[in-house]
């Protein structure tokens, strides 16, 4: 049979199978009259907020310092208007998961939640003025703060949790993790937008960092590639369900330095203010204030053939 003649007799009834499956969840979604924003969507308001912080530098184009007050005015209400849609629409899809009886102020909370995300944004830009200057301060192969800004995945992974922290905070569902989703696929360093980082915080190569939804990092931290903040095993409930809103994860005091392939594991270990914890460290309890933990140097053997 060629494809065409197989197009012309099958594909009716695999669309018709495919346009009333129950037990999809876009087409239940569609049905209780909303839809939920798309990757893409998300993506492009992250982008739209980035340039916001980073006008001229991850947006479209130059921008000259007589046009940003327009520049904002119209960015931040279309982004306004855009987010809000998609946080209404995350809102009632997690009434319908939940078979919330009442949905009545999904609009409310998502319009509190972007109040709330825009207010903060001059904040969010102050920490990453921090961040950036850590990054500076930090590695030596920087030549520029603008270096930075322009090509450094840490900030850019730093800067969408920050955004995506801040719709968290306010119980905002699926939105903060596609935007965590998308610095990791950019980056390679995978931040929950629940952990709570402090300013001042660098990622040194950030490939394969990790950092766990419970997580407190304090100010002025410093880590390289490979790291993991996780968790344990996770403890469960009687129906042998993971229970779920307990802290899982480490804290990091002030000035801490997590050198790279450490993994630092379990919501009681807190490493102290001015630790430094070297390569491939494996803790999972806590250490001091200004404790220095590494593993014993191994020995190689170097054979040398003729």
């Amino acid at each position: 049979m060629k494809l065409k003649e197989w197009i012309d007799r099958s594909l009716p009834a695999i669309i018709d199978t495919l346009a009333t499956d129950i037990n999809c969840p876009v087409l239940t979604n569609t049905e209780k009259g909303f839809n939920l924003a798309s990757q893409k969507a998300v993506h492009a308001v992250v982008d739209d907020f980035l340039g916001i912080l980073f006008p001229g530098c991850h947006g479209s184009g130059p921008m000259l310092e007589r046009h940003l007050d327009d520049f904002y005015g119209v960015q931040l209400r279309s982004a306004t208007s855009h987010l809000t849609e998609q946080t209404e629409s995350a809102f009632r899809y997690q009434c319908s998961f939940d078979k919330c009886k009442d949905c009545s102020d999904c609009r409310e909370r998502a319009e509190q939640a972007i109040m709330f995300l825009i207010e903060h944004l001059p904040e969010i830009r102050g920490i990453l003025q921090q961040d950036i200057q850590a990054a500076y301060e930090g590695d030596p192969a920087a030549k520029s703060l603008m270096e930075i800004v322009m090509s450094y995945p840490c900030l850019q992974a730093i800067a969408i949790h920050r955004i995506a922290h801040l719709l968290y905070l306010k119980e905002v569902p699926l939105i903060p993790r596609v935007m965590s989703e998308l610095a990791h696929s950019r980056t390679g360093i995978d931040i929950h937008p629940g952990a709570r980082i402090g300013s001042g915080f660098f990622i040194d190569h950030g490939t394969g960092v990790v950092i766990g939804e419970t997580c407190i990092i304090g100010k002025n931290v410093k880590i390289y590639q490979g790291v993991t903040l996780g968790a344990l095993s996770f403890p469960k409930d009687e129906h042998g369900n993971p229970i779920k809103g307990i802290k899982r994860h480490p804290e990091v005091k002030d000035h801490v330095t997590i050198y790279a392939g450490a993994t630092i594991l379990g919501g009681e270990t807190v490493v102290g203010e001015g630790a430094v914890i070297g390569g491939n460290v494996w803790l999972t309890h806590s250490v001091p204030a200004r404790a220095k933990v590494y593993n014993r140097q191994p020995k190689p053997e170097i054979k040398i053939t003729e």
